[in-house]
């Protein structure tokens, strides 16, 4: 990737609807963002403080949510500015909803790989929003993320995941996969998501995330979302790392 030097403003903007409510999109975004992100608090009033030490310029519900961040020392080493921008509208009289999401800001250096890891994060974000408000909504979960080893950096790590999973070389999104987790636990799930970067399982109780990014010279990285009412995030995230450590020993 080519590697350009100065700051320069950026945009990545999408459109969708989703098989929930307006209320449904805007609890998620503002309350529930451990079900699909990670957590994020947000003071529920226009000025309130939000997360990287941002300011809500708009607060609208269920409407408009804009969250604007200028502090470079809550922001990445590459940004100095970053904007959040969700618009939603109701569809089918309310029981659908309309979302316009909008995130920009500066990029300081390598603004092509950072805006290409920006573009490519956010489809897979929103489409685990959906799949969040569609199967999970205003369910408490119990949530992990983290990194795994320095091995697991390079364009093939993805692939290497796959395999430990014992994922299907030709399934596709929407198929029901068997696949294989920590100690051999089969798991029975939907594959969701899945491009050269992503893999995503949906199983009865969980939304598991795993990022390839590769690409962008860091780490796979997996996100456990876990609905279940014994859920236990520290035994999640220990039983997962274990698994991936092992994948790449």
């Amino acid at each position: 990737m080519s590697e350009n030097s100065g700051a320069k403003e950026f945009e990545v903007a999408r459109e969708f609807e989703a098989d929930a409510r307006p209320e449904q999109i805007w609890d998620a975004v503002t309350n529930g963002t451990a079900g699909w992100q990670w957590p994020m608090e947000y003071e529920p009033k226009e000025g309130g403080a939000g997360p990287f030490n941002s300011v809500l310029t708009t607060w609208d519900p269920p409407h408009r949510l804009t969250v604007l961040s200028e502090d470079p020392a809550a922001l990445p080493p590459f940004q100095t500015k970053n904007q959040l921008d969700y618009t939603i509208e109701p569809r089918d009289g309310g029981s659908r909803a309309w979302v316009r999401y909008v995130h920009s800001g500066i990029f300081t250096d390598n603004w092509d790989e950072y805006y290409d890891g920006a573009d490519k994060h956010t489809d897979f974000y929103l489409h685990t929003l959906r799949q969040y408000v569609t199967f999970f909504a205003g369910r408490p979960v119990a949530f992990t993320t983290f990194d795994g080893p320095a091995a697991s950096v390079g364009p093939e790590a993805l692939t290497a995941v796959g395999r430990a999973l014992a994922l299907p070389g030709d399934a596709g999104e929407g198929a029901r996969v068997r696949v294989q987790g920590p100690g051999g636990t089969a798991l029975d799930a939907v594959l969701d998501y899945r491009t050269d970067h992503f893999i995503g399982l949906r199983t009865d109780h969980a939304l598991y995330r795993i990022f390839g990014r590769g690409r962008w010279g860091a780490p796979v990285g997996i996100s456990v979302h876990d609905f279940d009412p014994d859920a236990d995030a520290e035994r999640n995230e220990t039983e997962w790392r274990g698994w991936l450590d092992s994948v790449f020993a």
